[in-house]
């Protein structure tokens, strides 16, 4: 690729990831950086994990993003009752033209996937979208079907109301690229927001990208080269989150495991859209800085010492950043 095609590349990404988030704005108030994040997870290929309380424009985020996207969305709502088969599918008799088995498509079969309140469900639900994740596939009574090569799952839980649900366990924590915080609006905010829903007219968004230059996209993404002291970084920083090998003293304390080898790949990944954003096409150790709170977060495992002191992922990251930063 030549350098002014490189250029013409950067550029085309950057435009459209913003016209993006400006469409998306037009029905979505105050989560820009929300917004954001969401769409580098898309297009490294990850998966999302929203949490936040009910009411602050989750599900209206996904169905914005579809349409700016024009990528097919389904949603399940998951509750204590549902089952694996109401997720993936399962075979079905047909009589027609003589009895015969079919396999019927659940819900997962899909561009995006909205898989709301997650923690609500049993874990033998929660892990029949463990294949789908990773694997983009799903196996069903030995045969094996393959998901769109765009399957994008968002998956919602609320903080606050934990009585009758269950927790994520940490493999399919891991599965999840990022895992975002979703703020509750400000004075402004909510001013915008009674505006834009309490009239008789509502602005929605435009189809801006496809599913081809989504792809192109994303072949971009794993092109940008990564120096070796960016590589350094994000590896030390995965390194420094266990409590076997940390020499900083809130991991030890409040740590029972560190983030895992996929929490590499995501800051890898990440820090190659940060620099497209930024014009560069070479990412840099910033720019893993940037990726660290959203791809770290639901990877680290703390210890009830640090639930006691009411000490959380995010401070123990932040910590964890300022420390190799004076020493690189």
């Amino acid at each position: 690729m030549s350098e002014s095609d490189l250029e013409t590349n950067i550029d085309e990404f950057r435009s459209t990831f913003q016209k993006v988030l400006q469409e998306i704005k037009k029905s979505i108030v105050g989560l820009e950086e929300v917004t954001e994040q969401v769409l580098v997870a898309l297009l490294c290929g990850g998966h999302v994990l929203l949490e936040g309380v009910p009411g602050v424009g989750k599900t209206m985020l996904v169905r914005s993003l579809s349409k700016c996207l024009a990528l097919e969305t389904k949603r399940i709502q998951f509750t204590p009752d549902l089952m694996p088969a109401d997720i993936l599918g399962a075979h079905v008799l047909i009589e027609d033209g003589g009895p015969h088995v079919e396999f019927s498509r659940g819900p997962v079969f899909t561009q995006i996937l909205l898989a709301d309140e997650i923690n609500r469900c049993t874990p033998k639900t929660q892990a029949a979208l463990l294949e789908a994740m990773q694997e983009r596939s799903v196996t069903i009574g030995g045969a094996t079907h393959a998901l769109d090569d765009l399957f994008f799952c968002i998956a919602t839980q609320n903080p606050i109301e934990m009585e009758g649900t269950y927790p994520l366990p940490e493999a399919q924590l891991d599965r999840f690229f990022f895992k975002i915080l979703v703020p509750g609006p400000g004075l402004a905010a909510l001013k915008e927001i009674s505006r834009k829903t309490t009239g008789n007219t509502s602005a929605a968004p435009e189809t801006i990208v496809h599913a081809s230059e989504l792809k192109r996209f994303q072949k971009l993404i794993r092109d940008v080269p990564v120096p070796e002291v960016a590589e350094d970084f994000a590896a030390n920083l995965i390194i420094s989150s266990s409590p076997l090998s940390a020499k900083s003293p809130s991991v030890k304390q409040f740590v029972r495991y560190g983030a895992s080898p996929r929490g590499m790949q995501t800051l890898i990944l990440a820090s190659k859209v940060m620099a497209l954003l930024d014009g560069r096409y070479c990412s840099s150790t910033q720019d893993v800085f940037r990726a660290a709170l959203p791809a770290l977060r639901h990877r680290l495992i703390l210890n009830f010492q640090a639930e006691a002191e009411d000490i959380v992922a995010d401070d123990v990251i932040n910590e964890l950043v300022r420390e190799l930063e004076k020493r690189m």
